[in-house]
């Protein structure tokens, strides 16, 4: 896991009294895939994304939490989710470590 995985939120997610400001992607297994068009995906469409990102975040995100997300955050998290979909030749071109 790699410091880019962990999006710090625009806009914090409010819970009742709790506060998410951070949440963490990790790379889905293909089976959390399940159900999924990769392509929406890749394309960032935002049902694919509210369906895909309560699969791989911590905190786990709520469907809830997805719908009121700010645009801004919504694109961040969906940004890092479509890089782990990339190969490695792939992502070393598209997010270069230098």
């Amino acid at each position: 896991m790699t410091d880019k995985n962990i999006i710090t939120l625009d806009t914090p997610i409010k819970r009742g009294t709790q506060e998410i400001t951070e949440v963490t992607l990790r790379k889905p297994k293909s089976g959390e895939l399940r159900g999924l068009s990769l392509s929406d995906v890749l394309q960032m469409d935002v049902a694919a994304l509210s369906k895909m990102l309560p699969r791989i975040s911590s905190p786990t995100l709520t469907d809830n939490d997805v719908a009121n997300l700010d645009p801004a955050d919504l694109l961040q998290l969906g940004a890092v989710a479509v890089g782990f979909l990339l190969p490695k030749a792939a992502q070393a071109e598209a997010f270069p470590t230098e």
